[in-house]
């Protein structure tokens, strides 16, 4: 109650959710699209461990987020009160900082301590509990002066030798991960790419730091990087699974990340400039060193998206019964506008997306990152929807994926803050049943019950939506939830035997 108080008296939303997990998912998706702090408050006990997940998201994907706890009596602690339990020791592995204020005048100066962290580069969340007699005892306001987070200017020997081997390169390309993307550097990024004439790869929240339409952005052909790149730059991004972990075949690698300490020690780096992304992006594109004509190796990857993209046309426009996932994302490339936010919580189902959508804009992908915790989808629309309030908002969820997080529809239709869910509805788990049929030739605990109403969820809960089974059909229930106003399920039936194409951990 203090803490719903003083947001009141200063002006601050609350936003009441149903799931603590949401709760956290909400503040961390609107640090992702505003680049500053995001924060939730959770009760005590299993308050606080229902967000656990959410909060270790945040961690894998450097979010900065103030996770604020209740926590029981600091005047009667160890006698057994309602939700004793301490917090800390369990949030201290999957934050950067985790703390408690024992007293009324420690409040302010500890939650400063952690803002300060939690926007420290390698940023991430942090947690403060708050026993309750604490929060309620009465006492000066004690103001915190902000201080600065620490400088982080790169070894300039790094940065010389990171732009020399790349503009020396016959065959070099860029890889851009959400690091570059919170330290607001897209466009040096492209003033980098355009000065050394480098073909860029993106993900996570690299996503539209470079246009989609941009003559050197490449989505479909990392592959060749493995095969036939000579030197590869990995940006903001750790050299993880999603990366073939950092395996470009011959290439020389280049690791470029945002605080020493975050370079990859599993792979043989050329070098390892460590700072402020925006200002090494610009040193590279100040390089005015000696370079090889990259304009050949550009067009060999070019002529190879082309290809790419040629062959998934019939995939796009399927006209098969049940209807196949690509056919989904056909008609949703029509219908989306350049900064319309994307939010991706699924399995195989949304595999699709990172294929067949692309993002023009910087700040408009959101999906759960490498620790791959399913249960963002309402959370991130609502922060979506509050942060970007003339965007489309459009969730992409697999029916698994529905199961985690679908009470918080409730949320969205609450507090008016509409969006398109498009859910593909295929009635199993496809990332277990497919590859257990492969593995043993039979599967188990992977099917879901076919053909549920998920539509009928959202209008119980005063939403709208509507059941899909022919491909036709996609178009107009897509524009009927743009029209909508409100929280919008287009509930789509999908074939349970089409399985998204594996395609290499770089692909």
């Amino acid at each position: 109650f203090p803490l719903y108080d003083a947001a009141v008296r200063r002006g601050v939303r609350i936003v009441d959710v149903r799931h603590e997990q949401t709760a956290v998912f909400a503040a961390e998706a609107m640090a992702k699209l505003t680049r500053r702090i995001g924060v939730a408050a959770l009760t005590a006990g299993p308050g606080v461990t229902n967000g656990i997940s959410a909060v270790t998201t945040a961690q894998f994907n450097g979010s900065p987020v103030i996770v604020l706890g209740g926590r029981a009596q600091e005047a009667t602690w160890g006698i057994g009160a309602l939700q004793e339990f301490d917090h800390v020791p369990v949030l201290a592995p999957v934050t950067k900082w985790a703390g408690t204020a024992r007293t009324n005048d420690a409040i302010a100066p500890t939650v400063a301590t952690a803002a300060r962290s939690a926007l420290s580069a390698h940023r991430g969340p942090v947690f403060v509990d708050v026993p309750l007699d604490v929060f309620f005892a009465q006492g000066p306001v004690v103001e915190v002066e902000p201080e600065p987070v620490w400088s982080r200017e790169a070894d300039p020997e790094q940065v010389a030798l990171a732009a020399a081997l790349m503009a020396g390169a016959e065959r070099p390309a860029l890889v851009v991960g959400s690091d570059l993307y919170w330290d607001g550097g897209w466009a040096e990024l492209v003033a980098a790419a355009e000065a050394l004439r480098l073909p860029v790869f993106a993900n996570g929240l690299g996503r539209g730091c470079i246009p989609a339409s941009h003559e050197l952005s490449f989505t479909a052909t990392r592959s060749l990087l493995k095969t036939e790149a000579d030197v590869v730059c990995v940006i903001g991004t750790p050299l993880d699974f999603r990366l073939g972990y950092g395996n470009f075949g011959a290439a020389k690698v280049i690791h470029i990340t945002d605080a020493p300490g975050r370079a990859a020690t599993h792979v043989a780096l050329a070098a390892a400039p460590a700072g402020d992304l925006a200002a090494i992006c610009a040193a590279l594109a100040a390089h005015t060193g000696p370079r090889a004509d990259h304009e050949p190796w550009i067009a060999r990857l070019r002529a190879a998206e082309s290809a790419a993209g040629a062959g998934d046309a019939d995939a796009l426009a399927a006209d098969a019964v049940p209807i196949l996932p690509a056919r989904i994302y056909g008609e949703l490339r029509k219908r989306l506008a350049d900064d319309a936010v994307l939010v991706c919580d699924g399995g195989d189902y949304v595999s699709y997306a990172g294929k067949y959508l692309t993002s023009e804009r910087p700040g408009c992908w959101l999906d759960a990152g490498p620790f791959g915790c399913l249960g963002t989808a309402m959370g991130y629309a609502v922060a979506a929807r509050i942060a970007r309030p003339s965007s489309q908002v459009v969730v992409l969820l697999g029916d698994g994926a529905a199961g985690f997080s679908l009470g918080d529809l409730d949320t969205l239709v609450r507090h008016a803050l509409p969006a398109v869910i498009v859910i593909g509805n295929n009635g199993i788990w496809g990332l277990e049943k497919h590859p257990m049929q492969m593995l043993y030739g039979y599967d188990v605990a992977a099917e879901l019950t076919p053909g549920t109403r998920y539509d009928q969820v959202c209008i119980a809960l005063g939403g709208g939506g509507e059941l899909v089974e022919r491909p036709d059909d996609i178009g107009p229930a897509l524009d009927r939830a743009f029209a909508s106003g409100v929280p919008y399920v287009v509930n789509v039936l999908t074939d349970p035997a089409d399985a998204y194409p594996r395609r290499s951990s770089l692909g």
